[in-house]
């Protein structure tokens, strides 16, 4: 019993007194894939809201009162500029215009008498034949006569227009829309109620709505020279996310701000010959809001955000070691963030090994010259909020793009 325990007691000590195990070599620098960045040109475009609205819209009235007889239109038909569309029963106006014509015939024969009594007394009271309060009266009564013939004509005109307008008209060309009434209905002149609304379609406007904020902003970059103008052009995304076949342009903004909503009104103009537009639809227009001669764009693989949300990217800094940056992306471009702050021009942004490196670590850096995976293009978005990738969208002022791996990248920023 004695003899066994010793044996237990020196395997102990043989044990303790083994050489710790080795410790593996240490790990060389990470690989990782670059892109060194530089300035380009890049198109800003803005995205806004807006709806459609007719180029010219007129809402038939009558002039004249009376008994609807006809209607000679079709409903959401084509109309021309002086085509009839109602007819009133004249019946009653082309009595009146009679009775006009008849009262200036009359006040032109009294008119001649007039004249010629007028003529006769100048004559008489050359030799005292009448008074010359007599030949007053009468050259008094010549003048009013003339006044008269006036006073019946103009009646008469009025008389012929009122007639002309049981005649109902279209103002304007373009497509009418529903009528209101029916034949042997009775109408006002004036009346509240339009019988119609006819409505020119092509060309159409789109009004659309901006932020006063942002235009300011945009008017300090023109100002500076950060920024160039962009054109005038304007492209249409209809409602069901396609686009409109036409190119429109950018007619004048409001010169007012709305006080309700701080938003300034724009109005672009598009051809619509197939009426493909047609009023009150909603649409969202894509213009460019400038160029950027000095852009850094960064793509969306090489963007990663922190504990608190901040936008962030990692470069390969001095003696090759990892650095953190942080950025500030003011939108998303294709499948690359617009860069604002936190970047400069011949920064080694890393895009690929993100997961396998951290700050400070020494890295071997490879130049990436085609980026596998990368995310699909968004569109550029509206002011200084980012436009949506496919990845995420990014808020105003901010990065804030969604997550979008590529390769062996990490998430895109948010």
């Amino acid at each position: 019993m004695r003899r066994e325990i010793l044996i237990v007691v020196f395997c102990a000590i043989a044990a303790c007194k083994k050489s710790p195990a080795a410790q593996p070599p240490p790990r060389g620098p990470g690989e990782v894939g670059v892109v060194t960045l530089k300035t380009e040109s890049a198109t800003l475009q803005i995205e806004l809201a807006g709806r459609t609205t007719a180029s010219l819209s007129s809402e038939v009235r009558p002039q004249v009162s009376g008994i609807v007889k006809a209607r000679t239109f079709e409903e959401g038909a084509r109309v021309k500029a002086g085509q009839v569309l109602y007819q009133i029963d004249p019946g009653m106006y082309r009595a009146v215009e009679q009775q006009a014509s008849a009262d200036l015939s009359s006040a032109k024969a009294t008119l001649e008498s007039a004249k010629v009594k007028a003529e006769r007394y100048t004559a008489l009271l050359k030799i005292e034949g009448v008074s010359k309060q007599e030949a007053d009266d009468a050259r008094a009564a010549y003048q009013q006569a003339i006044a008269g013939v006036a006073q019946k004509g103009a009646a008469l005109d009025a008389s012929r227009i009122n007639l002309e307008y049981t005649a109902i008209k279209a103002p304007i060309s373009g497509r009418i829309g529903q009528s209101s009434i029916t034949p042997g209905a009775l109408v006002t002149a004036n009346q509240a109620t339009p019988l119609a609304t006819i409505r020119a379609l092509d060309p159409i406007y789109v009004d659309l709505t901006e932020s006063s904020e942002a235009r300011l902003k945009l008017r300090a970059q023109l100002g500076a020279g950060t920024l160039q103008a962009g054109s005038t052009r304007v492209k249409l995304k209809l409602g069901d996310g396609s686009m409109y076949a036409q190119e429109g342009r950018l007619e004048f903004a409001e010169v007012a701000v709305d006080e309700a909503t701080g938003t300034v009104t724009l109005r672009a103009k598009f051809p619509n010959a197939d009426d493909t537009l047609l009023p009150g639809m909603y649409v969202r227009a894509v213009m460019e809001q400038g160029v950027d001669v000095a852009a850094i764009l960064a793509p969306q693989q090489g963007i990663t955000h922190d504990a608190k949300g901040n936008a962030t990217a990692l470069v390969v800094g001095d003696g090759g070691k990892v650095e953190v940056r942080t950025i500030v992306a003011e939108r998303a471009i294709g499948d690359r963030w617009l860069v604002t702050s936190g970047l400069k021009e011949g920064d080694k942004l890393i895009v690929e090994g993100l997961n396998k490196i951290g700050p400070g670590m020494p890295v071997h850096a490879t130049e990436i010259t085609t980026l596998a995976g990368s995310a699909s293009a968004g569109s550029a978005s509206t002011g200084a909020s980012a436009g949506s990738a496919s990845a995420g969208s990014a808020s105003a002022g901010s990065a804030t793009a969604g997550s979008g791996s590529a390769g062996s990248s990490g998430s895109a920023a948010h």
